[in-house]
């Protein structure tokens, strides 16, 4: 059996999955994504990480024939790497900078140049690196290539540098979506001759270099394909095959979730509401807005959670308790506010649960209409398995369809698609049958009027 090999780095997990040349999952193995706190900043374990995924890829040789490895990995994170591997740690985005903005602010763009709203701690890529290269400047002149998180990956594997537009488009400062190039922020500090050349997400880089070969049991033919950010994995099938029909609004869900609107126009998007414009793999410009769904979930629903029915969601909707955004602390449409809970506090954990759901099919709903999203939305991503969050979005979008894909990771998909370019597998999916709380409606416009 041939199979590729998905390396999927979100900002709470890491995944690699072995997908056969039908599109089917094999064998899934994970590990935290931990960041570690003894350099000169937080930063992302890579050599933990490295070495958990080559054991795990001489597992996996065992179990098929290994034709091709693809990384898919969150975006706001580059690696600065010199002859002889990274030259500073890769710094984990949730850290704030302690330099002054002042230097920052002066060299990036504006809003209408690039889609990038200025975002807190190190959301904006052209922030962290700008800092950097002034808290560490003996360092950073070491420094050959700037790389964007997967094609890092790609590159240990490999040894080619390369950049990719999907990474280099995610709120990082440093690319114009509409013309799919570099901003003036690049040529301004000097980057551009850490940039290397671009390559399409499903380019073949180069063969696994061969000692990792050798280590891992792979066959020294195995590709090593240059990789893309992962919400844009997970709104890749969704893109192909479009052509003459409008591409539905995609909403991936994990750590952040992310409502993309392809085909939409740019003209709505708002600096002050946290709105952007991604690159997709194929060049296009998607409008997008998203919050940290998963981890104000995880706040709001307690470590351990406890699933609800139906009767705990018609509790709370009567009763009126709702979470007022927001509990991240990380950007998304309502910046800057502290989550609250406004009437009766939650008295169980289902009843913690409810709450959780309930917030975030509401925030959800809050930035599709935002974008304008059309007619068909799809849920992506760990949200599928809650079964109340898509037919309750559903409820508050009469004569529009919700539809839940039937994997929980959109990424691995879009990861399997760019090792096998051409070959789009079917997105099978399930329409979500509205779920009609009494009062839901009324209740959405409740929790809308208290966001003032």
């Amino acid at each position: 059996m041939t199979a590729a090999v998905v390396l999927d780095i979100g900002k709470t997990n890491v995944k690699l999955a072995l997908i056969g040349a039908d599109g089917h999952q094999r064998a899934e193995r994970r590990r935290p994504n931990t960041v570690l706190r003894d350099g000169p900043y937080p930063h992302h374990d890579t050599e933990g990480i490295w070495q958990w995924m080559l054991a795990t890829l001489a597992a996996f040789s065992s179990m098929a024939t290994v034709d091709a490895i693809v990384p898919v990995t969150h975006g706001a994170t580059a690696a600065l790497v010199g002859d002889e591997g990274l030259v500073l740690p890769v710094l984990d985005y949730e850290h704030e900078p302690a330099a002054p903005l002042a230097h920052y602010l002066a060299v990036r763009p504006g809003y209408a140049d690039t889609c990038s709203p200025r975002l807190p701690a190190g959301l904006n890529l052209g922030r962290q690196l700008a800092w950097q290269a002034q808290a560490f400047p003996a360092e950073f002149s070491r420094a050959r290539h700037i790389l964007m998180y997967p094609q890092y990956w790609a590159w240990r594997l490999s040894g080619v540098a390369a950049g990719e537009a999907t990474s280099l488009g995610c709120h990082t400062d440093l690319w114009q979506p509409a013309g799919q190039q570099y901003s003036a922020m690049v040529d301004t500090l000097g980057w551009r001759v850490l940039m290397p050349p671009m390559r399409r997400a499903w380019d073949t880089l180069g063969p696994i270099r061969p000692e990792l070969a050798a280590i891992t049991g792979l066959p020294r033919g195995c590709r090593i394909v240059c990789g893309i950010h992962d919400s844009n994995a997970s709104l890749l099938r969704h893109l192909d095959g479009a052509a003459g029909a409008e591409a539905p609004a995609v909403l991936s869900t994990g750590t952040w979730v992310v409502a993309a609107a392809p085909g939409k126009s740019l003209d709505g998007l708002r600096e002050e509401a946290d709105m952007l414009a991604n690159s997709s793999a194929l060049g296009q410009c998607v409008p997008c807005m998203r919050f940290m769904g998963g981890r104000e979930f995880a706040e709001l629903a307690g470590t351990s959670p406890v699933p609800c029915d139906i009767p705990v969601l018609q509790r709370l909707v009567d009763q009126g308790t709702f979470a007022l955004p927001g509990f991240a602390g990380a950007g998304g449409p309502f910046a800057g506010r502290a989550g609250s809970i406004a009437g009766p506090s939650p008295a169980s954990d289902a009843e913690r649960y409810a709450l959780a759901t309930l917030y975030c099919v509401l925030v959800s709903d809050y930035c599709l209409d935002a974008l304008g999203a059309g007619a068909h939305v799809v849920v992506e991503g760990s949200f599928t398995a809650n079964p109340f969050f898509a037919p309750l979005l559903a409820a508050l979008r009469p004569g529009r369809q919700v539809t839940v894909t039937d994997d929980a990771s959109g990424t691995t998909c879009g990861g399997w698609m760019l090792a096998h370019w051409g070959s789009a597998p079917a997105v099978r999916s399930t329409v979500a049958a509205p779920l009609l709380l009494d009062g839901w409606q009324q209740y959405r416009r409740r929790w809308l009027a208290q966001l003032g």
